[in-house]
This record gives C-alpha cells, sequence and structure tokens, in this order.
C-alpha cells in the first residue's frame, strides 16, 4: 500500500525581484514592490511530502529522521537567513518563489531515495504559495 509523509520547515530568507534584462521602470511595472532596490524578506513554510510504499519491517514511507536531515542538509543550510540574490544557483534566474521552490525540489530530488514520490509547497505569505510535483 502507498503512504504519504508530509513535514513542514521554515525559514527565512530576502530576495529582490529584479532581472537585467529589463529597465528599472520594467521591473517595477512587473514585480511591483518586490522590485525595491533594498530588497524585501519572508518567514517561509516549506512542506515537503513523500510517497512511497509502507515498508513492512518499519511500518514506515520514510524514516522521519532521514529526511529532517536531508531537508536541512539540502535547504535549510543552504537557504536559510540568506540573501538570495547573492547565491550562485540564482546567479542567472530570478529569485522568484517559483523558482525557490523548483530548486528545492531539484535538490531533494537528487538526495531522496529513488522510488519516493515528492511534492514541495513552499508558502511564501499567507495568501501565496507555490508547488511542484515529481
Amino acid at each position: 500500500m502507498r503512504a504519504y509523509l508530509g513535514r513542514r520547515y521554515r525559514l527565512s530568507a530576502s530576495h529582490r525581484l529584479h532581472t537585467a534584462s529589463l529597465t528599472e521602470a520594467q521591473n517595477a511595472e512587473v514585480y511591483g514592490k518586490c522590485a525595491n532596490p533594498h530588497g524585501h524578506g519572508h518567514n517561509y513554510t516549506v512542506e515537503v511530502v513523500v510517497g512511497g510504499e509502507i515498508d513492512a519491517a518499519t511500518g514506515m514511507v520514510c524514516d522521519l529522521a532521514e529526511l529532517d536531515g536531508c531537508v536541512a542538509r539540502e535547504v535549510l543550510e543552504p537557504f536559510d537567513h540568506q540573501n538570495l540574490n547573492t547565491l550562485d544557483v540564482f546567479r542567472n534566474r530570478v529569485p522568484t518563489t517559483e523558482n525557490l521552490c523548483m530548486e528545492i525540489q531539484e535538490r531533494l530530488r537528487k538526495a531522496l531515495r529513488g522510488d519516493l514520490s515528492l511534492k514541495v509547497r513552499v508558502e511564501e505569505t499567507g495568501k501565496n504559495f507555490f508547488e511542484t510535483r515529481g
């Protein structure tokens, strides 16, 4: 039988939504107040849901401590309390929450067992969230 394990994590980071391919006026039009030259921050909630067959011996889909360690290594350590614009991973792409969510998905997909399904949801505010599945 297939089951799913969901876990929430918190991280704080800042970013400025801006691209060099647009003028300052165009950036302001596209990104609004998020194009502020001084940037702004969020207290993100990251939800990770893994799915798989329940192990007959342990009764679990995945070891919770292993998942926590993986998320700490692949997500929290590189992104928590960082200015996303200064990180190499966002050198050539705008650090939108969509792109952050995709980056988290890619990192976890590489680090987790291949037989697990993975969904990542990043809540930016009480009104905005972004989700990837794969």
